[in-house]
C-alpha cells in the first residue's frame, strides 16, 4: 500500500511537470509540433512517372500553420539516400541562425537520421514556404506552405476571409533533381521546363494538343459571394510566372510578412522564391468554372506555351466546365517595364499593425543613416578551375566543410574569410568561402546589379529588407534620389530585372550568420550566394541563443558527432500528447490497484 501511494505521488509529480510543459500550448507563446518524414515517392504530375520528394507521403508537403510568437518544433526524419536540410524561407529565426537550415549554418542531416528544429516565430506574421535547401532537392519537391497568423488581439487590415487557400506554383522538369544536378555539373543549361505545376499537379486539359489526357489537375472549390485569401508561392527553379484568375480581380493584401497597400491586379508577376497574399471575392455568375493560370514570363509565348500551369476555380453553383482560351498574359515579351512598374507599385501599408500593435510604419527606415554599402553584381556563368560557376562580385561561394557559426564556437582555423568585396571585383573570378562582415546594429545598403538576361530574385535569411528602388541601367550615387524612403515594401525577397538594379536597406539587429542568395535554383547551386555574419562584440545570450544541444557536427568537427540518440527530451518534444495520455492511464491504474 505504501509503495502504491509512493508510486502515485511520484507519478503525479511527473504528471504535474509535464502538464506545466503542455500548458505552454494554451498560452500565448504556445508550442506547435510537427513530424516530417521526408522520402521519395513516385508521382506523375505531367503524365510521366518520376521520383519526387514527399513530406509525410504527400507532394507537396503539408502546411505549417502557426501564430505569432509560437514555438515551432519540427522533427525531420531523412529517408532520402543523401544528406538533407530543411529551410524555412522568410522565418527570421531571431537570435538563432542555428535553426536556419542552410549549409553555412547547419551540418546536414545524414540519411536515415532525424533531427529536430526548434524555433520561435517571434514578432512575425505572413505567408512563407519551407523547402529542402541542398543538393538541388527543391527541384524534386519537399516544399510546403508556412502560415504565421496574427494573434487575436492584433487586428488584420481587412475583413476576416471566408477561407484560406495555399497555391504552390513553379516550373517543373520530368527529370529528377539528381539528373538536373548532373546536367549543371556537366556545364550545360537545364533548357526549357516541361511544364508548370500548381500544388504539385499538372495543367487542366484546356487544349487537347498541348495537354495530354489523364493528367491530374488542381481544383479549388469556393462558395459564391464569399471572399478567400489566396497565398501564392513561386517554389520553382528559375522561371518567373504571371499569375491570374479568369474574370476575377486579385486584391493584394500581404507579401512575405508585411501588409501592403491594397491594390487590385488582373494579374501579377511572381518571381522565383516570392510569396503573395491576395483577397479574391467570388463575385461572378458561375456560368462555368474559371481558369487559374500561372504562365512563363519574358519568353516566346509560342515556344513556351507548354510551360503553363492551369488549375480550376469551381463555384459550388457552377453550371459547367471551363472552356475556351486562357485569359491572356501581359503582351510585353521583350519589354520588362510593365513588370517593373508592377513591382514598384507594391507598397507598405504604414498604418496597419503587423505582428505588434504599433503600425508597421512606426519603423522609419528612411531616416536612419546608412553605415555600410555593398554593390553586388551577378554575371553570366564563368569557368573557374574548369567548371561553370555563378558568381557575385566575381566570387563563386564555396560552402564551408564546417558551418560558420559552429566554426566560430570551436575556433576552427580559417573555415571562411571575412573579405567579401564591397564592389564588383576586377580580377579573375574565383571560388572562395568569402563572407560579408556585418556590424551589429548597423544599417546596410545593398545594391543588386543584374548583368544577366533573366530576372534574378535575391533572398536574405534572418531579416526583412526594405525594397526602396529599382531601375534599368547601372546604379550610380545619383540613383538614391529615386529611393522610396517612406513606404517601400519590407519583405524577404527582391527581384532584379535584366540589365537593371534594385536597392535594399536592412537593419542588422539579428545576431547570427545569414544566407544572402539568388533564389533561382540553378544559379544558387552553382555558387551565387554569400553570408552576412553579424556578431555582438559583447557576447550575450540575450542577443544570440547558444548552440542547441542537438547540434550536428561535420567537417573538421566530425569527431565530436555522437551516434544518433533519441533522448527522453526528444520524445517529449515529439510526442507530448501521447506521453500525457500514457501518464494519465498509469496514474489511473495506480489508483485502481491501490
Amino acid at each position: 500500500m505504501d509503495f502504491s501511494r509512493g508510486l502515485v505521488m511520484k507519478l503525479w509529480v511527473v504528471f504535474a511537470h509535464i502538464s506545466w510543459l503542455l500548458g505552454l500550448s494554451s498560452a500565448e507563446d504556445a508550442s506547435v509540433y510537427y513530424n516530417f518524414v521526408v522520402s521519395y515517392i513516385t508521382a506523375s504530375p505531367l503524365g510521366v512517372p518520376q521520383q519526387v520528394i514527399a513530406v509525410n507521403g504527400k507532394f507537396p508537403g503539408p502546411p505549417i500553420n502557426v501564430t505569432t510568437n509560437n514555438y515551432v518544433v519540427v522533427n525531420v526524419k531523412n529517408k532520402l539516400d543523401e544528406d538533407l536540410l530543411m529551410t524555412w524561407a522568410g522565418v527570421y529565426q531571431r537570435k538563432s541562425s542555428w535553426q536556419d537550415g542552410v549549409l553555412g549554418t547547419n551540418c546536414p542531416i545524414p540519411p536515415r537520421w532525424n533531427w529536430t528544429y526548434n524555433f520561435q516565430v517571434k514578432d512575425q506574421i505572413g505567408s512563407f514556404f519551407y523547402f529542402p535547401s541542398i543538393n538541388f532537392q527543391r527541384a524534386s519537391g519537399g516544399f510546403g506552405g508556412f502560415i504565421i497568423n496574427n494573434r487575436p488581439i492584433i487586428p488584420i487590415p481587412f475583413a476576416q476571409p471566408d477561407g484560406d487557400i495555399i497555391l504552390l506554383i513553379g516550373d517543373w522538369y520530368t527529370r529528377n533533381h539528381t539528373a538536373l544536378r548532373k546536367t549543371l555539373d556537366g556545364g550545360k543549361g537545364l533548357g526549357m521546363p516541361d511544364g508548370v505545376l500548381i500544388n504539385g499537379k499538372g495543367p487542366y486539359r484546356y487544349n487537347d494538343t498541348l495537354v495530354s489526357d489523364g493528367i491530374d489537375y488542381e481544383k479549388i472549390t469556393v462558395h459564391p459571394g464569399k471572399a478567400y485569401r489566396l497565398r501564392v508561392h513561386n517554389v520553382g527553379i528559375s522561371t518567373s510566372l504571371n499569375f491570374r484568375i479568369q474574370n476575377h480581380n486579385l486584391l493584394l493584401a500581404e507579401t512575405e510578412g508585411s501588409y501592403t497597400v491594397q491594390q487590385n491586379y488582373t494579374s501579377l508577376d511572381i518571381h522565383v522564391g516570392q510569396s503573395y497574399s491576395f483577397l479574391v471575392t467570388m463575385d461572378q455568375n458561375a456560368s462555368s468554372d474559371y481558369y487559374i493560370v500561372a504562365s512563363a514570363r519574358f519568353k516566346n509565348q509560342t515556344a513556351w506555351r507548354r510551360v503553363t500551369g492551369v488549375a480550376i476555380l469551381h463555384y459550388t453553383n457552377s453550371k459547367g466546365k471551363a472552356s475556351g482560351p486562357l485569359p491572356p498574359p501581359p503582351q510585353d515579351e521583350f519589354d520588362k517595364s510593365f513588370s517593373m512598374n508592377q513591382a514598384r507599385s507594391i507598397r507598405w501599408n504604414v498604418t496597419a499593425s503587423g505582428a505588434r500593435p504599433n503600425p508597421q510604419g512606426s519603423f522609419r527606415y528612411g531616416s536612419i543613416n546608412v553605415t555600410d554599402i555593398y554593390v553586388l553584381q551577378n554575371k553570366p556563368l564563368v569557368k573557374i578551375d574548369g567548371k561553370h560557376r555563378a558568381t557575385l562580385n566575381g566570387i563563386a561561394f564555396e560552402n564551408p566543410a564546417t558551418p560558420i557559426r559552429l566554426a566560430d564556437g570551436y575556433r576552427v582555423k580559417k573555415p571562411y574569410k571575412l573579405n567579401f568585396p564591397h564592389r564588383p571585383s576586377v580580377g579573375a573570378p574565383r571560388s572562395e568561402t568569402s563572407v560579408i562582415n556585418g556590424t551589429y546594429r548597423g544599417f546596410l545598403e545593398i545594391i543588386l546589379q543584374n548583368n544577366e538576361t533573366k530576372v534574378v530574385t535575391y533572398h536574405l535569411d534572418g531579416y526583412a529588407v526594405f525594397v526602396v528602388g529599382m531601375d534599368f541601367g547601372e546604379w550610380t550615387e545619383n540613383s538614391r534620389g529615386t529611393y522610396n524612403k517612406w513606404d517601400g515594401i519590407a519583405r524577404t525577397t527582391a527581384p532584379v530585372y535584366p540589365g537593371a538594379w534594385t536597392a535594399i536597406l536592412v537593419s542588422l539587429d539579428n545576431v547570427g550568420v545569414w544566407n544572402l542568395r539568388t533564389e533561382n535554383l540553378d544559379s544558387w547551386y552553382l555558387g551565387q550566394e554569400t553570408y552576412i555574419r553579424v556578431v555582438n562584440p559583447e557576447f550575450s545570450n540575450t542577443t544570440e541563443f547558444p548552440m542547441p544541444d542537438n547540434a550536428l557536427y561535420c567537417g573538421s568537427l566530425s569527431k565530436l558527432q555522437k551516434p544518433e540518440d533519441i533522448s527522453s527530451a526528444t520524445l517529449l518534444r515529439e510526442y507530448p500528447i501521447q506521453l500525457w495520455s500514457m501518464l494519465v492511464i498509469i496514474c489511473a491504474s495506480a489508483f485502481v490497484f491501490h
